[in-house]
């Protein structure tokens, strides 16, 4: 594949870093990657995926834009509003770099049909706010061996992590199991910086392009968190769980199922 000259100018920034080159950037471009959630970290992911010239993106996001939205999803417009999120979020990737694909999933994500949807992709982005979504998207990229990144945030904190087939723990390693229903605050009690989500997006978005071109050091067993106040970044090694449910020795968990859903919980904003 021949670079034009627009994707030349386009993509040199990245071309003269000795790390991606013409070899990197044709990875990107031929690369696949999924955001699970185009809200206040999926916003991000979006935007900046679509400048680095991943050839194709799709984004799965079953609602529509909202006016609280706008503190923190920066993909999305005042005039958006009312609009699903995931036109919305096409429209502007497409506006950034007309160069890509962008497949759109107006769905909820459900054990129905995220096989489905990830099994077309290199890599997943969570970007979701609810923990049963999360541990959905888990148990899914585990049985269909697909690495995903995962992230939340909350009032000024964030994290995230990286799971890679065979590498390292996933989700349910470090987090057993959704938290009851009742038992945490709603995202609007909570509350959420909006520069949060550019910062732990940006971050879920530079894991994404780390192991598509295959360069640097993946959060793989470990848990990168964040205090904004303290501005202060911490990593905090995982272990693998040999008796997980879903990626351990002996797995109880084979096939996919939906918790019940939840209010988001502390931890985590779309």
């Amino acid at each position: 594949m021949a670079f034009t000259n627009e994707q030349m100018e386009r993509y040199s920034r990245h071309i003269i870093l000795s790390e991606v080159g013409v070899k990197g950037q044709k990875k990107l471009l031929n690369s696949k990657v999924l955001i699970i959630g185009a809200g206040g970290l999926g916003a991000p992911v979006g935007m900046y995926l679509a400048a680095a010239g991943v050839g194709t993106i799709g984004i799965a996001d079953a609602d529509t834009v909202d006016l609280s939205n706008l503190q923190r999803q920066v993909i999305h417009t005042t005039a958006d509003v009312g609009k699903p999120k995931v036109e919305s979020a096409k429209e502007t990737m497409l506006a950034i770099n007309p160069d890509i694909t962008v497949n759109t999933y107006h769905e909820f994500v459900l054990a129905s049909n995220i096989a489905d949807i990830v099994k077309d992709y290199d890599f997943v982005i969570d970007g979701t706010d609810n923990f049963p979504a999360k541990f959905l998207i888990n148990d899914a990229c585990v049985l269909a061996k697909k690495p995903f990144s995962h992230a939340g945030i909350i009032r000024f904190q964030g994290q995230l992590m990286t799971y890679v087939p065979g590498e390292g723990p996933c989700y349910r390693c470090v987090f057993k199991s959704p938290p009851p229903p009742d038992a945490v605050p709603t995202c609007s009690q909570a509350g959420v910086i909006g520069a949060m989500g550019g910062v732990i997006g940006s971050l879920q978005a530079m894991e994404a392009i780390k192991y598509i071109i295959g360069k640097g050091e993946l959060l793989t067993g470990q848990l990168l968190t964040y205090d904004a106040l303290k501005m202060e970044f911490r990593k905090i090694k995982l272990p693998h769980g040999d008796h997980c449910a879903v990626c351990g020795k002996e797995p109880t968990i084979t096939e996919l199922f939906d918790y019940e859903q939840a209010v988001c919980g502390v931890n985590y904003d779309e």
